[in-house]
């Protein structure tokens, strides 16, 4: 069992180890409650913790942490209305058609 990161908050942690778990990887948060005591203990003693249970999967969870931290960015022209759509998103925000894959 080997740490991965401090989440700012609990949603984060949470989510970041739900997403570590559906990519195949038995991550779990500790310190889910520990805010609730911050003050009598500092506070970046407080926040939640991903962990990830398998050793030899740290660099892969690692890897796939700093992709859901830092999703790519795009630029593309919706192929129905031509609005261009910048972002990590994958459908027109004017017209709701899917981004085409390259």
């Amino acid at each position: 069992m080997k740490r991965l990161i401090a989440a700012p908050n609990l949603a984060l942690a949470t989510l970041w180890a739900d997403q570590l778990c559906g990519a195949g990887m038995d991550a779990t948060v500790q310190r889910h409650w520990a805010g609730s005591i911050a003050g009598e203990i500092p506070v970046d003693q407080a926040l939640p913790e991903v962990w990830v249970m398998d050793e030899t999967r740290y660099a892969e969870a690692l890897s796939l942490l700093d992709e859901l931290r830092n999703p790519p960015w795009y630029r593309w022209a919706c192929p129905a209305c031509r609005e261009q759509v910048d972002g990590p998103f994958e459908q027109c925000w004017n017209c709701g058609t899917q981004r085409p894959w390259a």
